[in-house]
């Protein structure tokens, strides 16, 4: 039986009810007048745009700050938290969107990080912990040995061992910020099958996700936010909802004017970055990650070049290579006509080669500090003045600029950028390369737990640098993201590149054929 097949057959009382719940910072109001219910057994959507106030809510709650005004309703008791550990003796666990793991520790010790099973003299059982960890993974389709460093898992990995530590606790409700963000797609069918079980023994499930259909599969209701406000319910009645009726309430149009596929533009001819037989060795620090296996690549300027392959196949591991971020075997890589070797990221970043990362909240942002800090940090020298002192006038400026022409919401220079959404923070980023004019900008998931409206609006920044002729590597998961901006399309599978062809003649099922090759071919032009 299938998620959808399984959905609740009849409402019953609520176990969680939010009742005019408002929260304001300081110039911001995040959240207003937002209702909602989630009932026993139910999995209930959570969607929004980005700013649209669902991470908000969730900090709420998960006791990690308490609401300016309104009421919470928890099993028939009203429900004021004053941290999470309030949340999670009531059975209210969080899995957020960005990875929270230790990596020097275990798999097992970050699944009973905080109680770990003892033994009869009140030491920790290290034995019981390691055969309850091995069973609760197994639940999620992971296949290694609990003992493993997390620092040596991937992204996906990384992401069910959140999952898995979420299921070993006695939840009566869980909330899922993004689980699915870094899984493939049999890893995501795992995890509906998983959330299906939970429906089924009476778990509610709080599940915020950007991907639609995944949404429509697998959501008995949907309450949608749009700017903090509550945008309307929506039931299954019957059949899963559909995705224009989905989208037209989150973004107050019609899908139609999303994903939509731009017209052929015009590439200028010259190679700007060159790639041959790229090979990498591996990290003993890192085993389960991909070796590059001589890679070919040409990257022309002012072109968008697509970068699809499964998780796993080698794509982020060549973008840190050229990024002087891992360490290269053999090969060659020529900028404009001349061999580099960057050794470092700042040797890249020296030479006009930018990297938006895959992991943005480990390898991207600097959490606690401020947006203005986290928008100059690789441009220091271009907003200082000659005595070395920082120009802060100018700095602020260039910052100010960005904002309104990316539209990245935020109370001030100074708001820490961890309080911004994923969204915005990726817009910070955007900026900080932005503000450094490169040749060349590599984009790892640019739209990782980026909502449906907002999207559209990184693609469309993409485009712009195209335009001014830098050269974009950009790699995704999402093939219709993949589809709908790229000139040019690669494929990648086990570290090599195993297909290539122009953007206007690709497909989904074309550039699926293409990565599921083990042989390096090229796509018939």
């Amino acid at each position: 039986m299938s998620p959808a097949e399984a959905a609740a057959p009849s409402p019953s009382p609520a176990l969680l009810a939010v009742e005019g719940v408002t929260k304001r910072f300081a110039g911001v109001t995040a959240l207003s007048d937002v209702s909602l219910e989630v009932r026993p057994g139910e999995i209930l959507g959570l969607l929004g745009e980005n700013g649209a106030g669902k991470s908000t809510l969730l900090k709420i709650l998960s006791g990690v700050m308490p609401p300016s005004s309104g009421r919470i309703v928890f099993d028939g008791v009203e429900f004021n938290p004053h941290n999470p550990q309030d949340a999670k003796r009531l059975g209210i666990v969080t899995i957020y969107q960005e990875l929270s793991l230790i990596p020097t520790l275990t798999v097992a010790e970050n699944i009973f990080i905080g109680r770990a099973p003892l033994g009869p003299l009140g030491l920790v059982s290290w034995r019981k912990m390691e055969e309850d960890s091995r069973a609760i993974i197994a639940r999620v389709g992971l296949d290694l040995d609990p003992t493993t460093p997390v620092s040596a898992l991937s992204v996906a990995e990384q992401q069910l061992v959140e999952i898995a530590r979420a299921l070993s606790l006695k939840s009566r409700l869980i909330i899922m910020d993004e689980p699915t963000s870094a899984l493939t797609e049999t890893e995501v069918q795992k995890l509906m099958s998983i959330m299906g079980r939970l429906r089924k023994d009476g778990v509610a499930i709080m599940f915020v996700t950007h991907r639609l259909e995944e949404a429509s599969a697998i959501c008995d209701r949907m309450t949608v936010l749009r700017d903090g406000r509550l945008a309307g319910h929506l039931d299954r009645d019957g059949g899963p909802i559909k995705l224009p009726k989905i989208i037209e309430k989150m973004v107050g149009r019609a899908a139609s004017e999303l994903y939509a596929r731009p017209t052929l533009r015009d590439v200028a001819g010259d190679v700007r970055l060159s790639v041959r037989g790229l090979r990498t060795v591996r990290d003993p620090q890192a085993p389960h990650a991909i070796v590059l296996e001589g890679v070919d690549l040409d990257l022309k300027a002012g072109e968008i070049l697509g970068v699809a392959g499964l998780v796993g196949s080698g794509r982020t591991e060549l973008a840190r290579a050229i990024f002087g971020a891992d360490r290269i075997a053999a090969g060659t890589i020529t900028l404009d006509g001349k061999t580099i070797a960057p050794e470092t990221p700042a040797d890249a970043i020296a030479l006009g080669i930018g990297l938006v990362p895959e992991d943005r909240k480990h390898q991207a942002i600097f959490a606690a500090l401020g947006i203005l800090t986290n928008f100059s940090i690789a441009a220091l020298g271009r907003y200082s003045n000659a005595a070395g002192f920082m120009a802060e006038r100018r700095e602020r400026e260039a910052l100010a600029s960005y904002r309104k022409t990316l539209s990245i919401r935020m109370a001030s220079p100074e708001q820490p950028i961890e309080g911004l959404s994923g969204g915005n923070q990726q817009k910070v980023i955007l900026a900080r390369w932005l503000a450094r004019d490169p040749k060349v900008l590599i984009v790892d998931e640019p739209t990782r737990g980026v909502d449906v409206g907002a999207k559209a609006e990184v693609h469309q920044i993409l485009v712009q640098l195209a335009a001014r002729g830098i050269a974009i590597m950009m790699i995704s998961s999402e093939l219709p993201e993949v589809l709908a901006v790229s000139d040019r399309i690669v494929t990648m599978r086990r570290g090599r590149i195993t297909g290539e062809m122009p953007g206007i003649e690709a497909t989904e099922e074309k550039l699926m054929e293409l990565m599921a090759l083990d042989q390096t071919q090229e796509a018939t032009q």
